[in-house]
């Protein structure tokens, strides 16, 4: 088996990019997309997804970009890192991963390896990914080529938590293949690497990682919506109990994004797939799922006890966006508030200055305004804690409603005296 010569990225997006650029930085790799525009952009040294900077692209001289797979006809170490989605029915799609998989086998060669880091469900690398390479290749795994399984744990918009900060779990078909892999993530890696013992044990540590979160999310999502019953603010309830050594702080919200909505399914998928039911874990998803009817339902609520009509009202949400300081909009759930809102007649304005309005039109069909109104609407949602909105404040916050009109903070942004509503 060959040693790693040379090295290409395939797939360019939240993960893929930052992983070439720390690759960049200690040899020679190449960049690889299906899509043009993306490289044409970080050829100019842009990256519209913001995780990685002007200045790191400029500055990574080992690092080439290409939309071209004849470019990587002499590459013998391939990392593929392409989006797994779920599909309308909740279910995995690996369309990405196939596609990719199929790419890099019509060029696949004796001794090569290929690495995945896209989140998929125990086995799928083997039992999905492993045929498409031999089928495209005429060549046989384990023998003529060998493949590794390093999940990503890539945190879009944490600048403190970055690719050489964070411990990687690797794996691989054979242990010479381990120990090429892991050598090779070493060189990057500053936080240490961790050699798992098979390629599923790697894919089913990944893919709880985000399932933990979700389970433990929905449980306090469904204690904020008991509390609202009872007339307790959660937040209080919640710092009193952190005051517990082994309490874990987990906090009510709309979980929405590319990972923790997205990732449970894949577990599910395999688990209904072997004739096993899961009950907590989809448990929780349906929970998290139903957040935003609990939201609009209590906003509702406040309107009629402030005899304001839902019909023609005006709400301005704050935020579009998964999470905080990100642009990335894929599976927000803040998209389900719009759509309710306008199903009852509600006229709704979207501010968020971390997206790209093009991607947001062609995602989801609609416009962002560019600045809100004084004065202007019945009720305010702050549905994501951008730090723009904690810096604008509570004080200017308020001035956008009208002087019979309500704030919903969900992401407790503002001091409690601007809030009128929070989860």
């Amino acid at each position: 088996m060959s040693k790693v010569t040379n090295l290409a990225i395939i797939g360019l997006g939240y993960v893929g990019l930052p992983l070439a650029v720390e690759f960049g930085k200690k040899r020679e790799v190449i960049g690889y997309d299906i899509n043009s525009g993306r490289i044409k952009e970080l050829q100019s040294s842009i990256d519209n997804t913001l995780e990685v900077s002007e200045l790191d692209l400029q500055t990574s001289k080992n690092l080439s970009f290409t939309s071209n797979l004849e470019d990587l006809l002499a590459i013998n170490t391939f990392i593929i890192s392409v989006p797994t989605p779920i599909d309308e029915n909740k279910c995995p799609d690996l369309g990405p991963l196939k596609s990719a998989s199929s790419a890099i086998g019509s060029i696949l060669k004796k001794g090569d390896i290929v690495i995945y880091e896209s989140t998929v469900y125990p086995g799928a690398t083997e039992e999905v990914c492993v045929p498409i390479l031999e089928e495209e290749s005429n060549l046989k795994f384990n023998e003529d080529f060998f493949v590794g399984y390093s999940p990503e744990r890539i945190n879009p918009g944490d600048k403190k938590h970055r690719v050489p900060d964070i411990v990687k779990i690797v794996s691989a078909s054979n242990e010479e293949t381990a120990n090429e892999i892991n050598t090779l993530y070493s060189e990057i890696i500053s936080a240490g690497t961790y050699l798992a013992s098979s390629i599923k044990v790697a894919e089913a540590a990944k893919v709880i990682e985000n399932t933990q979160r979700d389970v433990n999310i929905g449980l306090v999502n469904e204690l904020a919506m008991i509390f609202s019953k009872l007339g307790i603010d959660t937040e209080e309830v919640l710092k009193a109990a952190e005051t517990k050594w082994n309490f874990l702080p987990f906090y009510p919200g709309l979980v929405g994004g590319h990972c923790i909505g997205v990732d449970p399914y894949y577990l599910t998928h395999k688990a209904q797939s072997l004739g096993y039911e899961p009950e907590i874990i989809l448990a929780g998803r349906r929970i998290n799922d139903s957040m935003s009817s609990f939201v609009i339902e209590r906003l509702f609520e406040e309107f009629a006890n402030k005899n304001i009509l839902v019909k023609n009202s005006r709400v301005l949400i704050m935020g579009l966006s998964f999470k905080e300081n990100c642009p990335d909009t894929r599976n927000t759930k803040v998209i389900d508030l719009v759509k309710k809102l306008t199903d009852n007649g509600v006229k709704v304005d979207v501010y968020d200055p971390w997206v790209d309005e093009k991607e947001v039109s062609k995602q989801y069909n609609m416009s962002l305004i560019n600045y809100p109104k004084d004065n202007h609407y019945e009720a305010v949602i702050v549905a994501v804690a951008h730090k723009q909105f904690i810096d604008m404040g509570g004080n200017q916050i308020s001035k956008f409603g009208k002087s019979e009109s309500l704030i919903f903070d969900l992401k407790h942004v503002l001091e409690r005296k601007y809030s009128d509503l929070r989860l």
